[in-house]
């Protein structure tokens, strides 16, 4: 991984191959997910991985090497170790939000050179921050991009610099539950996406833009371009079109004939099944926390409202590109073509599943991003013809 800064803006090299950096997957996707962005370096994501059982482990870890990159001035490495930290730190601990703190303090610092503003978007009696990156040659469009589930707009600073270098006005946003927009103005998330969206769009004056969502975003994306008509260009990667349809049918009829006829019953069971370590605990805590929900049950709804009838696939109208990871281990292959096939009215649709020759295969094509950002700007840039 190579980043160089000169006087005016950082540049990302994005390296290619999904490494073995820790035996469980639970681990071993964030490691590359930094790694893959060009904010980390392999030796670091390497040693770190050696050294981590736990979320403790992972979260002392990623401290030292912040702290090791802050004395060798490596502040794009120090600030992502920090955000490294923080994803797997508990809501209930008091570390979450200092840490956050940290990793904004020293990402801008980081890019304090960078020809690049801030905003807050008024929404909802608080405000959603934004990015804006203007392009560094002749203008072709306006590009907006956004995370979903865990991500913040920061994170994805290294694709908005890419599209930027290729001729494009990038603004990345942060919505309802996402970043700053939940820890600093309380918003809980929400899956009517094109409220946050159609409030960016009047804040910057858009009529006609590409709209990028990233992981869950994918779900958010869609269902914003369906009720946006400034939205001519959308593309999703990594999401499911119906999260519960995500789980094997004989499970989820089981999960959902619990959670509606022995929901107090069920809600004790959550309570302990999701306590503790692993991914089931984390994803239940996190969503917790962006829903601002108590209970685990209360929180869990939300994936019951992000299905394919609230997508509203079929009122696209755009040009739609779908990307997904022939490997990806949150979201089902079949998601993909049921997304490909309700789209019944968009003026053009294209699918592109990514394999393990391409090294793309992962969730949101961690491995190769580059590979990914190629396709989405030849998408975007033949415009009908994607």
């Amino acid at each position: 991984m190579q980043i160089r800064q000169s006087d005016t803006k950082t540049t990302f090299t994005f390296p290619v191959g999904y490494h073995r950096f820790h035996k469980k997957q639970l681990f071993n996707f964030q490691l590359n997910r930094w790694y893959s962005l060009g904010y980390a370096r392999f030796e670091d994501m390497a040693k770190a991985g050696s050294r981590i059982a736990t979320f403790g482990d992972w979260k002392r870890e990623m401290l030292g090497l912040a702290e090791q990159a802050l004395r060798e001035e490596r502040l794009v490495n120090a600030a992502f170790c920090c955000r490294a930290a923080e994803f797997y730190t508990m809501s209930n601990d008091p570390d979450k939000e200092i840490l956050y703190d940290r990793f904004i303090d020293l990402f801008y610092r980081t890019v304090e050179r960078d020809r690049i503003a801030r905003h807050r978007v008024p929404y909802q009696g608080g405000f959603l921050p934004a990015i804006t990156v203007p392009a560094s040659s002749e203008k072709k469009g306006t590009i907006l991009l956004h995370g979903g589930f865990d991500s913040f707009i920061e994170e994805w600073y290294s694709m908005m610099r890419y599209f930027a270098d290729h001729g494009y006005d990038v603004i990345g946003f942060e919505g309802p539950g996402q970043g700053a927009a939940l820890r600093k103005y309380q918003l809980p998330i929400t899956y009517e996406w094109e409220k946050p969206t159609k409030a960016v769009l009047d804040f910057f004056s858009l009529t006609d833009v590409t709209l990028i969502g990233m992981s869950m975003g994918g779900w958010f994306s869609l269902r914003a371009a369906a009720f946006e008509p400034r939205v001519q260009r959308v593309i999703a990667s990594g999401h499911a079109i119906d999260y519960m349809k995500s789980m094997n049918a004989v499970l989820r009829a089981i999960h959902l004939w619990f959670m509606e006829h022995c929901r107090t019953w069920t809600e004790r069971m959550a309570e302990q099944k999701f306590r503790g370590e692993g991914q089931a605990a984390w994803v239940v805590d996190h969503l917790k926390y962006i829903t601002k929900k108590a209970k685990a049950l209360d929180a869990l709804d939300f994936y019951l409202v992000l299905n394919e009838e609230n997508i509203h696939s079929e009122l696209l109208t755009q040009d739609v590109l779908v990307l997904s990871g022939r490997e990806d281990h949150f979201i089902p292959r079949k998601m993909h073509e049921m997304q490909i096939a309700a789209l019944v009215r968009a003026r053009t649709v294209t699918g592109r599943m990514f394999t393990r020759q391409e090294h793309a295969q992962n969730h949101c094509q961690t491995g190769n991003i580059g590979l990914a950002l190629e396709v989405m700007r030849t998408c975007i840039e033949e415009r009908t013809h994607c």
